[in-house]
Order: structure tokens, then C-alpha cells, then sequence
């Protein structure tokens, strides 16, 4: 009989254990892939101390507040159409109220690859015609109908009179980009894109632009900050804007003092190196990057590009700069910018 009750024991026990075995593999069972969700919608905003575009400031290195959204359709999990809009403080000869970007495009990824093709406009309402006659032969009214209006030209914003450092600007500095993109994602730590921007009329100067760049970033292992949540990198952009020649409005019939000029039918628009390098560190939605940047354009041709409103004269000759005005807007500068990010279905659900 004491045999008997220990087999029975055995086998209860055994049983047990079978079934324990069995719900265990029930209550790991993986569950089911979550339903493929083709919209999303990404959105954000940012505070700067500078509001930086290809090594230029375009706040006069002011603070700059943005903001964009942009809907998503993903038409499979490696290819996605979207389009957008931004907008972005300024701080323009023209005195145009702000910069508003509207864009779309298609994003492909293949593996490690992937590219962005679109196009992109810039526009800048709310802008007047900055001093058309401040030199004589610059800035022709009768080449831009928006400064026809007074044949004396337009005074400046800041002083109510003729700027001193004889700069002028059109009305309008509205134009688009089309644009190729590529980002290698090499690991979870390495990444690196080339870029390419084209604009048959770039800042409505009547010249075309092409800027190329290649791009690079170090993401730090999560390990370095623990569970903390923080993250880190580290990033780098080198880039070259060629411009074509400016229409007859930014002309002048100047000479400079080191040969070069006049150009009455219009000045051949400076192009430069551009560069920049900065750290940024991450906390859930939040991003602080804070970033050098810095071109190869000198203060002369910086001013006859950019028409800086608050030039000095220092004797800054170049031969498209016969006024020897000099423009600190494409110099070295340190920025910080404080930004969040989100999309809906990774920061909304």
C-alpha cells in the first residue's frame, strides 16, 4: 500500500508539473503584431538665440522663435509621402514679418538608405522695397514693379531716412528649392547624408543657387547616461552655396576701387563654404543643440549679398562692394537652440 500512495503521489506530481510546464508556454506567447497604421503627423517648436540658414543669420543674431507641423502618409513601412509647413522669425532688410515654409516630398528607405526627394518654398510676407535708390544706378525701381511705387526709392524702417551704408532690397525675397537628400544609417552610433538644393531664383535675387553638403553624427550608447533617459551627439555639416548673377535691380553703376564693376545688368552673387559642428543632449520629446557655424564669405561680400541693413563702413572693398560697407551676418557664430518634437502615434498614444 506504501508504494502504491507514492506513485500515486509521483504521478500527481508530475502532473502538476506538465501543467505548470504548459500555462508557462501559454503566458509568453508573443502576441499579435500591433495593426500597420498609414498616418501620422509630426510637430514641433523651438526657441534659438540665432536663427542660422546655411552660415547666414536671418534674425540679425537676435533670438528666433519656429514652429512646423507635418502630415504623414506612409504608404508602406519603407516609403513615406508628407507634406508640411513652418515658420521661422526673421529680421530682413525688407522687414518681411516672418519666413513661412511650405514643403512635401517622398521619403524611400532601403536598409541602411534613405532618401528624401521634394521641393521647398521660402516665402516672406509682409515685405516692402528697402531703399531702391540709395545709390545711384543701384537698386532701379523700374526693375522690380514692387518698388515702382515712389521714384525716390523707400526709406529706411529703423532710421525714417536714407540708410547710410546705401543698401536695398526688393519687396518680395520669396523662392523654392527642389531638393535630394540620402542618410546612411552605418550603425546605431554612426550616420552620415548628402545633400543637394537647387533654386532657379535664389532669395528673388534674379540668381540661381545650388548648395551641396554632406553631413555627419555620433549618437552616443544610451550607457553613458545610465536610466537617466538622456542622450547625446554629436553633429557636423560641410557645405558650398554657388550663386549665379543677380537682375539689373541689385546692378550698380559703381566701380570699386579695386577694379572690379560696374555691373549695371547685375552683380555675380558671392559663393562660399559653409560649416558647422555642435553637441546636443536629449530628453524624451526635448532636444538642446548647441552649435558653431561659421562661412568663407568676407564681410564685404557678405554685405553686397545679404544687403545687411546694419552694415558699417570699415573700408570692407570688394569688387561687388564698391561702398566698402561691412556686413558681421555670415561670421563666426555660437548658437543654442531648446526644441521639442513629436509625432502622434509615438508621443500621443
Amino acid at each position: 500500500m506504501k508504494k502504491l500512495a507514492l506513485l500515486a503521489t509521483a504521478l500527481a506530481m508530475f502532473s502538476s508539473s506538465a501543467m505548470a510546464a504548459d500555462m508557462a508556454v501559454k503566458a509568453v506567447k508573443a502576441p499579435p503584431p500591433p495593426p500597420f497604421e498609414p498616418w501620422d503627423f509630426a510637430f514641433g517648436a523651438a526657441l534659438m538665440s540665432d536663427y542660422v540658414f546655411r552660415g547666414i543669420t536671418q534674425s540679425n543674431h537676435k533670438p528666433s522663435v519656429a514652429a512646423y507641423f507635418e502630415p504623414r502618409y506612409n504608404v508602406t513601412k519603407d516609403l513615406q509621402l508628407y507634406i508640411g509647413a513652418a515658420g521661422e522669425s526673421i529680421s530682413f532688410p525688407n522687414r518681411a514679418a516672418a519666413e513661412i515654409d511650405i514643403y512635401g516630398g517622398i521619403r524611400p528607405t532601403f536598409g541602411i538608405f534613405a532618401f528624401d526627394f521634394g521641393v521647398w518654398g521660402y516665402l516672406y510676407p509682409g515685405g516692402s522695397c528697402f531703399n531702391a535708390a540709395a545709390l545711384p544706378g543701384s537698386g532701379i525701381p523700374g526693375s522690380d514693379s514692387s518698388c515702382a511705387a515712389s521714384p525716390f526709392g523707400n526709406s529706411d524702417p529703423i532710421t525714417g531716412g536714407l540708410p547710410i551704408n546705401g543698401n536695398f532690397a526688393k519687396k518680395s525675397a520669396s523662392f523654392y528649392e527642389g531638393y535630394a537628400k540620402l542618410n546612411i544609417n552605418i550603425n546605431d552610433q554612426w550616420a552620415v547624408g548628402f545633400n543637394e538644393y537647387y533654386s532657379p531664383n535664389f532669395l528673388n535675387l534674379g540668381a540661381w543657387g545650388n548648395y551641396a553638403s554632406i553631413t555627419a553624427k555620433w549618437t552616443a550608447p544610451s550607457t553613458i547616461f545610465g536610466s537617466s533617459g538622456v542622450g547625446m551627439y554629436i553633429s557636423g555639416e560641410f557645405g558650398r552655396q554657388w550663386l549665379g548673377t543677380s537682375d539689373s535691380f541689385y546692378g550698380t553703376t559703381i566701380a570699386s576701387p579695386l577694379g572690379g564693376g560696374p555691373f549695371p545688368g547685375g552683380i555675380p552673387e558671392p559663393s562660399y563654404n559653409t560649416w558647422n559642428i555642435g553637441i546636443g543632449f536629449t530628453y524624451k520629446v526635448f532636444t538642446l543643440d548647441l552649435r558653431y557655424t561659421d562661412t568663407s564669405l568676407s564681410k564685404g561680400d557678405c554685405n553686397a549679398f545679404t544687403s545687411d541693413y546694419t552694415a558699417r563702413f570699415d573700408g570692407s572693398f570688394t569688387p561687388i562692394n564698391p561702398g566698402g560697407f561691412s556686413s558681421n551676418w555670415c561670421g563666426a557664430t555660437g548658437i543654442a537652440k531648446l526644441s521639442a518634437d513629436l509625432t502622434a502615434i509615438s508621443n500621443l498614444k
